[in-house]
């Protein structure tokens, strides 16, 4: 059973095909982060495998994830229960 005031979250993760210069640009172009959270965000998909892109509702997050993969980006969705 799922609590409805939990938030969804997109999580991308690292992939060995994507440049991370490209991985920066999805999220500046979907996204709209500022080129500094862009690359922060890389950095977290580079290093630790993976970081939460976006939250929200569960058909946000599964519009998200379709736009990942539309980029050709490895995204997953998950209730964030910290």
């Amino acid at each position: 059973m799922t609590e409805p005031d939990v938030p969804w979250v997109t999580i991308v993760h690292n992939d060995p095909v994507n440049l991370m210069s490209y991985v920066t640009y999805v999220f500046q172009a979907y996204f709209g982060y500022s080129k500094d959270k862009a690359n922060r965000l890389m950095l977290d998909v580079h290093h630790k495998g993976r970081a939460v892109v976006s939250s929200g509702t569960r058909e946000e997050m599964e519009r998200d994830v379709q736009a990942m993969h539309g980029y050709g980006l490895w995204a997953t969705m998950s209730q964030d229960r910290n």
